[in-house]
C-alpha cells in the first residue's frame, strides 16, 4: 500500500543532502515522462475527477524513486515531497485546491507572480503564492488546455477552454502578453448554486413579489432574456428561474464552452424526474467541424422542446433564438449589457452580424416581439447582487412600442466609509404588466385566479 511504503520512506529513509525543490520536480518529472507518460496525461484527465487510482499508482512511481536514489526536499517529510511533486506533474501547481474548492468564482493569472482568487462573495484577494517562474507559468496552464485538447503555443497564443463542464479558461501568452509577464489567464468556476426563492429575497437580490412575477412569466410561455455583466448574478437568477418549470415540460439547454447549468433533477432512488437535454459548443481548428450555438439552436428544434435555454448570446445566435421565440418556443436567455433598454439594443446589433443589410427598426421589432421581458441583474460596488430593474416592451396595434418599467431598485444612500462602499435602497413597484401581456398569460394556460393573484402582488393557493 501507498501509505505503508510512504510511512516506510519516512522512518528508514535518511539522505545526505537536502535538495532543491525545483532540481528534483525537474529530475523526478524527467524520468516518470519517459516510463509513464500515458499514465500522467491519463492523471491529468482525471483531476478531480473523483478516480484515484491513476494518481495512487504514479505517486508510488515517483515514492520508489526518491527512495531509490535518496532524494529529499529540505522543510518537506517524503509524503509532502510526493504530493508536491503529484501536483505539480499531473495537477495544476498550487492552484489545484484553488479550481476545486468551494466558494471561489474566479482564478486570475495577471502574470507568474501576481495571482488574485474572487471568492463567491464577490471579494477579490491577491494570494502569497506564485509561480516559480514565466516557464512555469505557461507549463502548468499548457496542463489545464490539455484537458479541452488545446495546444497553447507562439502559432496559437489566445485559447478558450475548459478544464471541466462548470470550469472556462482563457489565455493569453507572449508575444501578446510581455516575455516577463509569462502568462495571463482567467479561470472562471461555475459552481451551481442551488438557491431558494427564500435565498434572493434575505440577501435582498429581488422582492418575493419579483420572484413570483418572473417565475410565472416563465411558467407560462413569455421569453425572457436576463442582462447584465460578469458576476452580476444573471446565470444564478436563470437557473432558480428554470428550476420552477414544471418537471413535465423539455428543456432544451445551449452553452458556449463549459457548462454552467445543471438542471436534471433526481427522486430519492437516483430516478430523473424532468425533462432535461444539457448541449454545449464544440470548437475546432477547422471551422467546417465546429458546432456553434447557432448550430445546437437549430437542432433543438427537431426535439421539440417546450423551453430553449441560450447560455449566453454572443453572435447571430441571437436572430435564432428570436426566431425561435416568435414561433411558438419559449425562450430563456442571458446576454452582457448595462441596462434594461439597452437590452433590445444589444440584441439588434448581435443579429445584425447575420442579415447586417436589414433595417435596424425591423430587426428591433422582432427581438421585442420576441423577448418583451427583460430583467437588469448588477454587482454593486459592495459586492450585493440586485435585481435593478424588470421592464416590458409592449407592442402596439399600430406597431409601436412601449417601455413600461415594471420594479426598479432605489439606491438612497451611497458613500464611502473607511475604504468600504455603505449602499442603501430599496425595490419598488413601478408598474402592472400590460393588459397585452396579461391576456397572452391567459392565452397560455395561466388561470384567471393565479393572474388576479400576480396583479395583486401575491401567489394563488
Amino acid at each position: 500500500m501507498l501509505t505503508s511504503q510512504n510511512n516506510t520512506q519516512n522512518l528508514f529513509f535518511k539522505s545526505d543532502k537536502k535538495r532543491n525543490f525545483t532540481d528534483v520536480l525537474n529530475e523526478v518529472q524527467a524520468y516518470i515522462s519517459s516510463k509513464y507518460s500515458a499514465l500522467v496525461i491519463d492523471g491529468i484527465n482525471k483531476v478531480n475527477s473523483g478516480d484515484d487510482n491513476v494518481k495512487q499508482q504514479v505517486k508510488r512511481y515517483i515514492g520508489k524513486y526518491l527512495l531509490d536514489y535518496k532524494i529529499a526536499v529540505d522543510g518537506l517529510t517524503q509524503n509532502e515531497l510526493i504530493d508536491k511533486l503529484y501536483t505539480e506533474m499531473a495537477e495544476f501547481s498550487f492552484l489545484t485546491k484553488y479550481i476545486f474548492g468551494t466558494g471561489i468564482e474566479e482564478i486570475n493569472i495577471n502574470s507568474w507572480d501576481d495571482i488574485e482568487v474572487q471568492y463567491s462573495s464577490g471579494v477579490n484577494v491577491k494570494i502569497d503564492e506564485h509561480f516559480e517562474s514565466p516557464d512555469h507559468a505557461i507549463n502548468v496552464v499548457r496542463r489545464m488546455l490539455h484537458v479541452s485538447g488545446m495546444v497553447l503555443d507562439n502559432t496559437s497564443p489566445a485559447i478558450l477552454g475548459h478544464l471541466s463542464k462548470n470550469i472556462r479558461i482563457a489565455v493569453l501568452k507572449t508575444p501578446l502578453v510581455d516575455e516577463d509577464v509569462g502568462v495571463a489567464a482567467s479561470i472562471r468556476i461555475v459552481n451551481a448554486q442551488k438557491l431558494q426563492k427564500e435565498d434572493f429575497i434575505k440577501s435582498g437580490t429581488a422582492t418575493d413579489e419579483m420572484m413570483d412575477l418572473l417565475s410565472a412569466l416563465v411558467r407560462y410561455g413569455v421569453s425572457t432574456t436576463v442582462a447584465g455583466a460578469t458576476s452580476s448574478g444573471k446565470t444564478t437568477l436563470t437557473g432558480w428561474l428554470l428550476s420552477t418549470i414544471p418537471d413535465d415540460k423539455r428543456i432544451y439547454t445551449i452553452e458556449s464552452g463549459s457548462r454552467e447549468l445543471d438542471l436534471v433533477k433526481r427522486d430519492e432512488n437516483g430516478k430523473v424526474i424532468n425533462k432535461v437535454i444539457h448541449t454545449i459548443t464544440r470548437e475546432s481548428e477547422d471551422k467546417s467541424k465546429s458546432i456553434t450555438q447557432d448550430d445546437l439552436l437549430d437542432m433543438s428544434l427537431r426535439f421539440n422542446p417546450n423551453y430553449i435555454v441560450v447560455g449566453e448570446m454572443r453572435s447571430s445566435e441571437a436572430d435564432s433564438a428570436q426566431e425561435a421565440a416568435r414561433t411558438g418556443h419559449t425562450v430563456i436567455t442571458t446576454i452582457h449589457s448595462n441596462s434594461c433598454e439597452s437590452t433590445w439594443r444589444r440584441m439588434t446589433t448581435l443579429c445584425k452580424r447575420k442579415y447586417p443589410n436589414v433595417d435596424d427598426n425591423v430587426i428591433t421589432n422582432l427581438v421585442t416581439e420576441a423577448f418583451p421581458i427583460v430583467v437588469y441583474a448588477k454587482q454593486l460596488e459592495n459586492k450585493q447582487r440586485r435585481i435593478m430593474e424588470i421592464m416590458e416592451c409592449e407592442i402596439k396595434p399600430d406597431g409601436k412600442r412601449e417601455y413600461h418599467s415594471l420594479y426598479q431598485y432605489r439606491i438612497t444612500e451611497n458613500r464611502l466609509e473607511n475604504g468600504e462602499f455603505i449602499i442603501k435602497g430599496a425595490h419598488e413597484k413601478v408598474a402592472d404588466i400590460s393588459k397585452t401581456l396579461q391576456r397572452r398569460l391567459l392565452e397560455n394556460g395561466m388561470p384567471q385566479s393565479e393572474l388576479n393573484a400576480l396583479m395583486k402582488g401575491g401567489k394563488s393557493a
